[in-house]
């Protein structure tokens, strides 16, 4: 293939066949044959490579990229976006299936406008509701708020930093997307570093659109694109776990992180 105009990756680790049913719905798209897929196994240990080679390895548009070990969502991104030769980035993880005519709509939109430097769709579940997918910059008592009751007596909070108050069927600029689905411009990704590896879970899309933004980019809502996600949360429901669960845990770790970071700009 020469140079495609996009290159779309995702991110495996220890979901071999979501991965595999993510990448074939990716070589349905009706741009097809201006994408290459890479898929990055995040040193899983399980049987993902295997079953990646098998599966979707020797199709010409596919690659599967192995890390050295499992750093972070950010560092296999990065790792992957090495071997990219598109125009613009897909980040996509395994569990968000696009529409055929998905990544097409989201490069028109991106070429309609050279200040927009990422753009990302809208995510909806099988049950049809929606993921709160933008969000305004936090502040640290809306992460606690979420998990706590200060949700309740401060609902004001809430509702400013998961936009409650916008309307998630209009295209409009936000501060930030969840990174679980989003085109970027290669260029910009790459001038701009990346990820930031120190997050190793949550907070480095929040990082990177504000970087986005302080590079006089948008960051881009369009739910003119809507792609099937699943329903669930990582970090957990409930205050206590982000202290008995592992990923609670780890967000908590990013949050300081990101609070440190932009601690200035506060």
């Amino acid at each position: 293939m020469s140079q495609p105009l996009v290159s779309v990756l995702t991110l495996n680790f220890r979901n071999p066949n979501a991965a595999v049913n993510c990448v074939q719905k990716f070589l349905d798209q009706k741009i097809s044959d201006q994408i290459e897929i890479l898929v990055i196994d995040n040193h899983s240990d399980d049987e993902s490579v295997g079953v990646l080679r098998n599966q979707v390895g020797n199709h010409s548009q596919v690659r599967v990229i192995e890390t050295p070990g499992n750093h972070g969502f950010g560092y296999g991104y990065n790792t992957g976006v090495r071997y990219a030769r598109g125009e613009y980035i897909l980040i996509n993880n395994p569990d968000k299936i696009m529409p055929p005519d998905g990544i097409e709509r989201l490069v028109d939109r991106m070429k309609s406008d050279e200040s927009i430097g990422i753009v990302a769709p809208k995510l909806s579940h099988s049950d049809g509701t929606h993921r709160l997918s933008i969000r305004r910059f936090p502040h640290v008592l809306d992460i606690l708020s979420r998990r706590s009751i200060l949700g309740k007596l401060c609902p004001k909070c809430l509702k400013r930093y998961l936009m409650l108050d916008a309307d998630m069927n209009v295209v409009q600029e936000v501060d930030w997307v969840v990174g679980g689905c989003f085109l970027i411009r290669r260029d910009l990704f790459n001038d701009l570093g990346g990820f930031d590896e120190r997050f190793f879970l949550f907070f480095e899309d929040t990082d990177l659109c504000k970087r986005v933004g302080l590079a006089g980019k948008k960051v881009l809502y369009d739910p003119s694109v809507t792609v099937g996600d699943k329903k669930r949360r990582l970090s957990g429901q409930s205050f206590l776990d982000l202290f008995f669960k592992k990923t609670g845990r780890i967000h908590i770790s990013s949050a300081l992180k990101y609070f440190w970071k932009w601690r200035a700009s506060a």
